[in-house]
């Protein structure tokens, strides 16, 4: 499958699944910004150095265990012959696809269930989140925003499997980079534009277009997956 569909997708995903994160990672945001001292976020240029270095410590979190998931299943389909391993790992990365696609529709929201697996994990993490509270430096809030990453979320994990389809650690990192490139709009403008930009990712018609175009790349992938077995 083409790496440039398989980042835009994710890309996509992150974007049109804003609500969810707005949901979720709103109130964190707002409660890491309002435990800055008041003359700190007195203006948005004041304010935006720690947003930034939030998010930027977010999405690096994201890369790296991307990175993390391509790898192990790029060593698990070691195991299998290559000609067998790429077409398995297209029937994956197509059918995650169109999962994502019906998330991002409205018509489905079952991967939101997999967050249960990753709050065992959030107990032995959270605790150093703990201690870099409250933020007093762009510094600080880099390091908070690493942990921040590994938060439980549906979306985050579901993303993650789909990036052990990926075929390489490369390749994981660049699917889970575009998924977290695409979550910054809705969670680094928190005021009114970002209000306005949830409420244009909230209309059925948009949802439903997004959602439609990633399940029409997941069923392309699917599809030529078939193809290439019914030739071979």
């Amino acid at each position: 499958m083409p790496n440039d569909m398989t980042f835009w997708a994710a890309l996509l995903v992150g974007f049109f699944g804003g609500v969810h994160c707005i949901g979720m990672c709103g109130g964190i945001v707002g409660a890491l910004t309002f435990g800055l001292p008041a003359e700190k976020r007195a203006t948005a240029r004041q304010l935006m150095p720690y947003l930034l270095a939030y998010n930027l410590a977010r999405i690096s979190s994201y890369t790296i265990a991307g990175a993390i998931a391509g790898l192990i299943g790029a060593l698990g389909l070691s195991l299998i012959p290559l000609q067998h391993a790429q077409l398995y790992l297209l029937i994956i990365a197509g059918l995650f696809m169109i999962l994502m696609g019906l998330y991002v529709g409205g018509w489905w929201f079952g991967l939101t269930r997999i967050e249960r697996v990753g709050s065992r994990l959030w107990r032995y993490i959270e605790p150093f989140g703990r201690r870099l509270m409250p933020v007093r430096s762009p510094r600080q809030a880099l390091l908070l925003g690493f942990v921040w990453g590994w938060l439980p979320c549906g979306l985050v994990y579901s993303v993650l499997i789909w990036a052990l389809s990926a075929g390489s650690a490369a390749q994981g990192a660049l699917l889970m980079l575009g998924f977290g490139l695409g979550t910054l709009p809705n969670l680094l403008l928190m005021g009114a534009f970002a209000a306005q930009l949830s409420a244009f990712t909230r209309q059925k018609w948009v949802r439903w277009v997004a959602g439609t175009a990633v399940t029409g790349f997941g069923a392309y992938t699917v599809g030529l997956a078939i193809w290439n077995i019914a030739v071979h």
